[in-house]
């Protein structure tokens, strides 16, 4: 005898009935759930307090659960108690329902992993003060740096660099040493540097006693000339290395400097790769998310195992964090074989992975139904609507569409012009609108209290 579906009662106001009963109509089915619906006797459900529902919530024989709005703020455990069920809040938009009763697919178990490191260079690091430079450090850590590249100046060699790389040291950093200069990379080895950053014939010889790893480039990048010999040296000397090709720029040798990638790999099945993004993230006029995982794929593809990227441009400052995200992307893409799309939101910053529109219809219902003069607002198909118990008015200005709703409270008319001017964002880069809701740019999004909970309190 198969189990008995289990009964979900879901909790709403007067004004949102129509729609909850319509999303609940396709989850049951699709969650395998069977949904009720308790219409409280409040225009608003937002404006719920648990304790007002614990008073007034009629729970029908054999309910499992109870969900309630997730504007529901406060102790839901009164109304647990008075319910004799369990109760949970759901999503603040019921449009998300959905996704609050999705169990996790095969497609996204395991999702997290990643097998690609991140060198984070610090451009111009000796000329910075300690306090500039750690904090710059932590900051790349935090977003997923595995190790500081220290980058010195071409042609000024720094004292300072020895007691640069070993603060980073002592702060808990794993550090390398961006430097062509072999008496700084002696120092910096010396403090506590564990890759140095690059070898080619000009100072490979040098190598054999530093003691740690390098990153070997060809002495003439176009044709990879004279890198197999550099890499035999190392190889003579035991000396640990990892081979970074050169990607170059746009418009000077990008697609040839991807199939030099390409046959590295094919000369050294074996060896451990570095890719530096810079010439393509710093140098090209464009948000870096796109470029930085669209580099991250190639590598998880062809096996290049550590990447080497800066965040100097306005553009590309937040390219540590990008490639953190882009690195679990793509590995799970590859290893589970699926597509990397409905993966990791927060790459998803201009636009947003979907939008949630009532529609024509919900809307005019919506406005039939109310019966306060309290303003919902709502971005759909590039219009600004604007609903309350006077009317339905709809537009693109909202300089024309605020002088209609005759707001004479300060604080009320800076907050539906604030909400509007969101609205207006939304309706241009096609993001999803909620009212008193931040607006989405995945990692970037900045969370906003919730003037609406303010007012409960």
């Amino acid at each position: 005898m198969p189990d008995q579906q289990p009964r979900v009662l879901f909790v709403t106001g007067q004004l949102a009935e129509p729609a909850l009963r319509d999303v609940v109509r396709e989850l049951a089915p699709a969650s395998g759930i069977v949904a009720e619906v308790a219409v409280m006797k409040i225009t608003v459900a937002a404006l719920m307090k648990p304790e007002w529902v614990a008073k007034r919530l009629d729970v029908p024989d054999g309910i499992d659960r109870v969900i309630l709005p997730g504007y529901c703020t406060g102790d839901v455990r009164i109304v647990e108690d008075a319910a004799g069920v369990p109760v949970e809040l759901g999503p603040k938009d019921l449009l998300d329902l959905p996704e609050h009763f999705g169990e996790v697919s095969k497609k996204t178990e395991g999702y997290g992993e990643y097998d690609i490191e991140i060198l984070a260079e610090i451009n111009h690091a000796p000329r910075l003060s300690r306090d500039e430079l750690l904090e710059s450090a932590n900051r790349m850590r935090a977003h997923g740096a595995d190790l500081i590249d220290f980058g010195c100046v071409p042609g000024e060699p720094s004292d300072e660099t020895r007691d640069a790389v070993m603060a980073l040291c002592d702060a808990g950093h794993r550090v390398s040493i961006d430097t062509f200069d072999t008496d700084e990379v002696t120092r910096a080895v010396a403090a506590g540097a564990e890759l140095v950053l690059s070898v080619n014939s000009t100072n490979v010889d040098a190598a054999k006693d530093w003691g740690c790893e390098v990153v070997a480039i060809p002495d003439d990048p176009g044709t990879l000339g004279g890198l197999d010999e550099t890499i035999e040296k190392l190889s003579g000397w035991n000396v640990p290395f990892r081979i970074d090709p050169i990607l170059e720029p746009i418009g000077f040798g990008f697609a040839e400097s991807l199939g030099r990638y390409i046959e590295t790999r094919r000369r050294y099945p074996q060896a451990e790769i570095m890719m530096g993004v810079g010439n393509l993230t710093e140098l090209t006029g464009v948000d870096s998310a796109g470029v930085n995982v669209t580099l991250i794929g190639i590598c998880q593809e062809l096996g290049i195992r550590s990447i080497l990227t800066t965040e100097v441009i306005n553009w590309a400052r937040s390219s540590v964090k990008e490639i953190d995200l882009a690195r679990r992307l793509v590995y799970h893409a590859c290893k589970k074989g699926v597509l990397p799309k409905h993966l990791e939101e927060d790459l998803i910053l201009l636009r947003d992975p979907k939008l949630h529109e009532r529609g024509e219809e919900a809307l005019a219902e919506l406005a039939s139904r109310i019966r306060d003069r309290n303003f919902r607002i709502f971005a759909e198909r590039d219009e600004i609507h604007i609903l309350n118990s006077e009317g339905h008015l709809r537009g693109t200005d909202p300089f024309d569409l605020f002088e209609k709703m005759k707001v004479e409270d300060p604080s009320h008319a800076f907050y539906l012009g604030y909400e509007m001017a969101k609205a207006v964002t939304a309706l241009t880069l096609s993001k999803d609108y909620r009212q008193d809701q931040a607006l989405r740019w995945g990692f970037l999004t900045r969370e906003e209290a919730s003037h609406l909970a303010k007012k409960k309190k």
